[in-house]
């Protein structure tokens, strides 16, 4: 980590506890690029990379008052802001599980349309999702009802089916693969 010998971060993060802006700003033109880098060597993708950059500086300018130079120096704790920022983004990101919109698509397609009138064609439309979803074995039918009828979050999800958070997002993950290709 190579600064400019001139540049105070102590300084700097002590106009920031004092609500100086031009304090923040000249820290965030003086190490955001490098910042940035840290953080998207920890999220892997740019958007996120500057997502964890914004929160990071958000958290600085708020925390900057918590600043202990007897711990470290001020440059030092602005990296572990941002790296902790990254963990608990990576951390959030693993928790979710990634539908593919084709699978959400397929499965509103065969939800009914609330513009038809004729009971047959709902019921059609109906059954054709049940169909699907009775394929599925029960854990995964379970997860996915759960999920998207009673919007429970996975973890609400684990608690109920007693089963390990991540099996029950494999079993979210597979279930929806497997009604899209059933519903195609």
């Amino acid at each position: 980590m190579t600064s400019a010998p001139d540049f105070d971060y102590e300084a700097a993060l002590s106009g920031c506890a004092r609500g100086d802006r031009q304090a923040l700003r000249r820290l965030y033109d003086q190490e955001s690029a490098r910042l940035l880098g840290v953080a998207l060597r920890i999220v892997r993708q740019r958007p996120a990379a500057e997502d964890v950059l914004h929160d990071a500086f958000v958290s600085i300018w708020t925390a900057a008052a918590s600043f202990d130079a007897t711990r470290g120096s001020a440059r030092g704790w602005m990296y572990t802001v941002v790296r902790h920022q990254a963990l608990d983004a990576v951390r959030k990101g693993a928790r979710e599980v990634a539908v593919e919109e084709e699978a959400i698509d397929a499965i509103g397609n065969a939800l009914p349309d609330p513009t038809i009138a004729d009971p047959f064609e709902l019921r059609q439309d109906l059954g054709r999702l049940h169909d699907c979803l009775v394929l599925l074995d029960a854990a995964k039918r379970s997860s996915i009802l759960y999920a998207y009828v009673d919007g429970l979050s996975h973890s609400e999800i684990a608690e109920r089916l007693k089963s390990p958070l991540g099996t029950v997002k494999a079993w979210i993950k597979r279930g929806m693969s497997a009604l899209r290709e059933c519903m195609v």
